[in-house]
């Protein structure tokens, strides 16, 4: 079974700061690769950060140095903690699974997504 379960999201001021959490099926764990995307509002959804299996991390470079992506296997999760949010980190927020090419934050590369969690920053 395919399943991919955000949480976390809320509406913090700038500066503040947020975990997410993506709850995944055994199945979706094991792709090789898995990350996080966001779409704000009249945009398209692009790369945030992914995490493959060997635990090698990419990020996109808005958010390098406040963002930190990380999972527990034990527990089939995957995490995002964003530190120092602005207000251009509004956004809907989507865990995704996919192939080894995973880390180039291509949207292609991503086969199952999740419903996705809102986050707000306010001024």
């Amino acid at each position: 079974e395919v399943q991919l379960v955000e949480s976390g999201g809320g509406s913090v001021q700038a500066g503040g700061s947020l975990r997410l959490s993506c709850a995944a099926s055994e199945y979706t764990y094991s792709s090789s690769c898995m990350g996080w995307f966001r779409q704000a509002a009249g945009k398209e959804r692009e790369g945030v950060a992914a995490i493959d299996s060997d635990g090698a991390t990419s990020y996109a470079d808005f958010v390098k140095g406040r963002f930190t992506i990380s999972k527990d296997n034990a527990k089939n999760t995957l995490y995002l903690l964003m530190n120092s949010l602005k207000p251009e980190d509004t956004a809907m927020y989507y865990c995704a699974a996919g192939g080894p090419f995973g880390l180039v934050l291509d949207l292609a590369d991503f086969d199952y997504w999740g419903q996705g969690t809102q986050v707000t920053v306010s001024r």
